[in-house]
């Protein structure tokens, strides 16, 4: 039976979860804080642990990492829906936590009854879901990798028919290479403190003004800032990044990548022109589109229409918009999360003619989205979390090990 441990300082909210999740099928095991958290996981070991932000004691952020550290387990946050609570959400995703899901504050139609529904969902994905215990041990450290100056060995990991790059090897594993065509050498450094915080370095000629569009979901926002930090200004490219998050949290998450990268980050708005050396968020609750590609910049379009694969925004929809109208270098990128979303948008950038990169399965703490992607065949490269931005730049470049 899997066992879900709910952490929550509100005896209510421990009751309702615990209680939803019971009726579901779950063993389900309770903490009232950080502290007990961390203790109990030891003890009960949880397939899921459904984790409250703010705790009396050890916080929910503290109990994410020390937890990672010591017993990897997928972790769902639960935080108000407040600036204060988006803030601590993204660090506790940063520090290794899956997912996350907010609790009803009035502002909304949703409800707890909405809230329970919902946790049980997304603790049946998790449940479920190949999550690589490797990337979650590495998830913890992650952020502050630079400062630790831990070091890490190059892992190289392969999928039939698919280019591989290398990279910093987040996973710290080495990986046997599997015979299959277009098997592309490694790419980026051994270190993982270089490779974590030092842009990747554009030598030789580059495509102008190239467009890339990144999709993510569950697990991604980590791994997304840590790539904008590796991403070179000097590659000038117009970036767009659909990450599955709601109303309030894409606003937030746009200026963390601001403030982490050499790009100039912001939520995405209708009509927008995006140049060169920028990047826009799909915000929550609208698809992002390519409206036109005139000169060096896009026009960006928001639509509010029907959800695809259950979301909105959605990868498919962005990429597929990307591959209609840029006629531009273009590069399509699917990171971490469940599902399929973004498969079709990566078939059209490669039929379009773009160059198109999947992360892997060793550092994908969900490996969903990336592995439908590659099951279309249209995957030209796999590639760590380390050494995605290696890839992208080599996309781009005339001299890379890489171009075909």
């Amino acid at each position: 039976m899997t066992r879900v441990l709910v952490v929550d300082d509100s005896k209510f909210m421990r009751t309702v979860i615990g209680n939803a999740l019971g009726n579901a099928g779950y063993e389900v095991e309770t903490a009232a804080n950080g502290s007990e958290a961390v203790e109990t996981v030891t003890a009960f070991d949880p397939d899921v642990v459904t984790m409250d932000v703010e705790m009396p004691e050890m916080g929910g952020i503290d109990a994410v990492e020390r937890i990672m550290a010591t017993s990897p387990t997928p972790i769902l946050m639960l935080s108000v829906h407040t600036e204060r609570g988006t803030e601590a959400t993204l660090d506790a995703l940063e520090r290794g936590a899956v997912d996350f899901l907010h609790k009803p504050d009035g502002s909304d139609s949703r409800n707890i009854a909405h809230l329970t529904d919902e946790v049980v969902e997304k603790v049946d994905d998790l449940a479920e879901a190949d999550v690589s215990s490797v990337a979650l041990a590495r998830a913890s450290a992650t952020a502050y990798a630079t400062r630790s100056g831990r070091a890490s060995g190059t892992g190289r990991r392969t999928t039939a028919g698919n280019a591989v790059a290398g990279g910093s090897a987040d996973a710290q594993v080495n990986f046997e290479r599997t015979a299959g065509p277009d098997v592309a050498p490694g790419i980026g450094t051994d270190s993982e403190t270089d490779a974590d915080a030092t842009p990747v370095a554009v030598d030789g000629d580059r495509t102008d003004a190239p467009t890339v569009v990144l999709g993510a979901s569950t697990g991604g926002p980590k791994i997304v800032e840590r790539l904008f930090e590796r991403l070179p200004s000097d590659l000038e490219a117009k970036v767009l990044v659909v990450q599955h998050m709601p109303p309030g949290f894409t606003e937030r998450f746009a200026d963390r990548l601001d403030s982490r990268s050499q790009y100039d980050v912001s939520e995405a708005t209708d009509m927008a022109r995006l140049k060169p050396g920028e990047a826009a968020v799909a915000p929550g609750n609208a698809h992002l589109e390519v409206a036109s590609n005139v000169g060096d910049a896009l026009r960006l379009r928001l639509d509010d229409g029907d959800r695809v694969h259950g979301v909105r925004p959605a990868i498919d929809v962005t990429m597929k918009s990307a591959a209609e109208r840029v006629s531009d270098g273009l590069c399509g990128v699917v990171l971490t999360g469940m599902g399929r979303d973004g498969a079709a948008g990566i078939e059209a950038i490669r039929t379009a003619g773009g160059h198109t990169i999947a992360q892997d399965e060793a550092t994908s703490p969900v490996f969903g989205i990336p592995c439908q992607a590659i099951e279309t065949g249209c995957v030209d490269t796999v590639a760590p979390a380390g050494g995605i931005a290696d890839a992208i730049v080599d996309a781009f470049t005339t001299d890379g090990e890489n171009d075909e």
